[in-house]
């Protein structure tokens, strides 16, 4: 298996283990388990479960901004590209084995103890914020309601994982039309 397999492979399985049961009660060997690729394999790509840990995150980033952003593009309105945030939150919220939010979850865990974690929770926390930002820009509307989104946004994140419920998310988007009306 090739490095690039392999790392896939692992990475694979951390994001299904870290997610699903938490950081710390998933051990190397239950990635070994999970994705079939060898300790020795796993310590040369990984030589501390910290690294592993840090990559789940950065991929995790990637994707679940990716998917965002694919869903806010399918509409052309700025004002409806804003409220399309709420829509696919509450798309993520209805997947089998949503559990909240990854950095939140690996922050509460390890936020503490791992700068490496705490600098990666701050820059998706930052650069979905940054997106808000920029949906609010290019509605033409006042800047501080792209923080006042992203904490409705992030509250709904975090009651939805406490909660197992979609509501969270119909919520904040209410909540964000109304801001919308009275900042128009």
């Amino acid at each position: 298996m090739d490095s690039e397999v392999a790392r896939d492979r692992a990475l694979d399985a951390a994001e299904k283990l870290f997610y699903g049961r938490g950081i710390q009660s998933v051990g190397m060997d239950d990635i070994r388990g999970t994705s079939g690729v060898s300790l020795k394999r796993l310590y040369q790509l990984f030589p501390a479960k910290e690294q592993l840990v840090e990559a789940y995150l950065e991929r995790r980033d990637v994707r679940w901004r990716q998917r965002l952003t694919e869903h806010v593009d399918r509409h052309t309105d700025p004002v409806e590209r804003i409220l399309a945030v709420f829509a696919w939150l509450r798309e993520w919220f209805a997947e089998p084995g949503f559990r909240g939010c990854a950095w939140i979850n690996s922050y509460g865990e390890l936020g503490a103890t791992s700068p490496r974690v705490l600098a990666l929770v701050r820059a998706h926390k930052g650069a979905f914020r940054a997106y808000l930002a920029g949906l609010v820009s290019d509605a033409g509307l006042p800047a501080p309601l792209g923080d006042q989104l992203f904490l409705l946004a992030e509250g709904a994140i975090v009651t939805a994982g406490t909660e197992a419920s979609t509501e969270p998310a119909d919520q904040a988007g209410r909540a964000a039309g109304l801001l919308l009306a009275a900042y128009r």
